[in-house]
C-alpha cells in the first residue's frame, strides 16, 4: 500500500469518527430540546411547555388535552362505580396517561396509594428508565399497591406522624404538575366526587418540586416545613394562578381575603368544613347581598359549620353521593376557583401538609361551576 493511499484511508477514518461524534451530539441536542418542550428557551416555556407524547407502553388509551391547563372530574354521578370504571375519560385514566408521558422524572406526594392503575403506571415508568420518588402518609404504608411499588424499587418517604401528609400531587419532568382533591385510590376514582388539574408550567413545577424536596430530602413535614415557595403568582395561558402550601403559608387569611372580593356569588363544595373564620367571611358577604350557597359531605355535616351558615340564611345542602363528596372547592363570581387538597379545617391550616391553588380564569371557573351544579342536583335528589 502506498503512502498516499494510507494517508487517504487515515483521513477517511478521522472523518468517520468526527461524523459519529457530531451525530451523537445532535441526538443529545434534540433529546434535550424535546425534554424542554420543542426546543424553546427556558423563559419561553415556563408557562406552557409543549404537550408530551402519549404513552408508548401499557394499556391506557386516554388522550391528554393539548392545553396548558386542563380540569378533570371523577365520573361518579350515577352512584355506580362501574360507570367510572368503564369511562375512558375518568380522572384516574388521565393521571395514568400523564405518568406514561414521563421521560426523565416523576416526583409524587400521594396521601394514599391504592389504585392498581396508578401503581402500574409508576412501575412501568421506572422500567423505562424514569427516576421516580414518592412521599406518602404513614397510615397507608401497608396498602398492597404501595407494597407493590416499594417491591419494584421505587423509593418512598413516609411522614411518620399523626398529622396528615395530605397532598395529592405529582411533578412530571420538571415541567407539568398534577394536583387536586383526587387521592390515587379506586374509591376516589369510581365512588367519590373529585377533581384533578394538569398544568404545564415550569414555574408551578418549581414550586411543587421545592415542597416535595422539603419532605423527601429534608424530612420536613407540617409546621417544620419552611415557607419558601419560589413563585406564588404564575401566569398559565389565560389563567393567573396563586399557589400556596400549608401550614407554612398561612392559608386562612388568604382565603378570607379572596372571599372578601366577591361581588356576585360564592359557591362551595366541601368534604370537611369546620373553619369558623372562613364561615364568618361567607356570612359577611351574604349579609352584604352576595349569593352564598354550597354543598357539604353528608358524613360529619353535623360537626361542620353547616348550622352556623344556615342560621345566617345561607343555603347549604348535604351531598347526595351515597359514597363521599370529596371536593375542597370555592367558586367566586364565576371567575375565581379555589381548589387543591386543602379542607377548610383547623388541622389543614396548622398541622397537615397541603397545597392550594387560587385560579383566576372564567373558563376554569365555568368547569367547576358546572361540577357544582351537578353536585347540587345530586344533593337535591339524593340516591
Amino acid at each position: 500500500m502506498t503512502r498516499s493511499r494510507r494517508r487517504v484511508i487515515t483521513i477517511i477514518g478521522i472523518l468517520l469518527v468526527v461524523a459519529g461524534v457530531l451525530t451523537f451530539m445532535e441526538r443529545r441536542r434534540r433529546a434535550a430540546e424535546h425534554h424542554l418542550g420543542g426546543g424553546k428557551g427556558k423563559t419561553e416555556t415556563k408557562t406552557s411547555p409543549a404537550s408530551p407524547s402519549p404513552p408508548t407502553t401499557g394499556t391506557e388509551t386516554t388522550s391528554l388535552p393539548d392545553a396548558s391547563l386542563a380540569v378533570f372530574f371523577s365520573d361518579t354521578y350515577a352512584n355506580d362505580p362501574s360507570v367510572g370504571q368503564a369511562d375512558p375519560n375518568n380522572i384516574d385514566r388521565h393521571l395514568a396517561t400523564l405518568l406514561g408521558t414521563a421521560r426523565a422524572t416523576i416526583d409524587g406526594a400521594f396521601y394514599e396509594l391504592e389504585s392498581e392503575r396508578i401503581a402500574d403506571a409508576l412501575i412501568a415508568a421506572k422500567q423505562r428508565g424514569v427516576k421516580i420518588r414518592l412521599v406518602a402518609d404513614s397510615d397507608y404504608e401497608k396498602n398492597p399497591e404501595m407494597q407493590k411499588v416499594l417491591a419494584a424499587g421505587i423509593p418512598v418517604i413516609f411522614d411518620g406522624r399523626s398529622a396528615l401528609m395530605h397532598n395529592k400531587f405529582a411533578i412530571i419532568d420538571g415541567a407539568t404538575i398534577w394536583t387536586g382533591s383526587y387521592n390515587v385510590t379506586d374509591n376516589c376514582a369510581f365512588r367519590n366526587n373529585n377533581n384533578g388539574l394538569m398544568i404545564r408550567s415550569e414555574e408551578l413545577a418549581e414550586n411543587y418540586t421545592t415542597e416535595f424536596k422539603e419532605m423527601f430530602v429534608g424530612n420536613s413535614f407540617g409546621a417544620r416545613s419552611p415557607s419558601e415557595t419560589p413563585h406564588t403568582q404564575v401566569k398559565v395561558g389565560s389563567a393567573t394562578i396563586y399557589n400556596y402550601f400549608a401550614p407554612e403559608d398561612d392559608i386562612p387569611p388568604k382565603l378570607t381575603r379572596y372571599l372578601s372580593i366577591a361581588k356576585k356569588s360564592i359557591h362551595f363544595m366541601a368534604f370537611n368544613f369546620t373553619d369558623g373564620t372562613i364561615a364568618e367571611a361567607m356570612i359577611e358577604k351574604k349579609n352584604s347581598g352576595i349569593q352564598v350557597e354550597g354543598v357539604i359531605e353528608r358524613r360529619g355535616a353535623e360537626r361542620s359549620v353547616m348550622g352556623q351558615l344556615q342560621s345566617a340564611g345561607i343555603s347549604v345542602l348535604k351531598d347526595g353521593n351515597k359514597y363521599v363528596m370529596h371536593h375542597k372547592v370555592i367558586i367566586i363570581d364565576g371567575e375565581w376557583t379555589i381548589t387543591g387538597s386543602y379542607n377548610f379545617t383547623g388541622s389543614a391550616a396548622t398541622q397537615n401538609d397541603e397545597n392550594i391553588l387560587i385560579i383566576r380564569d372564567p373558563a376554569v371557573a365555568k368547569q367547576f361551576e358546572e361540577e357544582y351544579q351537578r353536585i347540587k342536583k345530586m344533593a337535591e335528589e339524593p340516591a
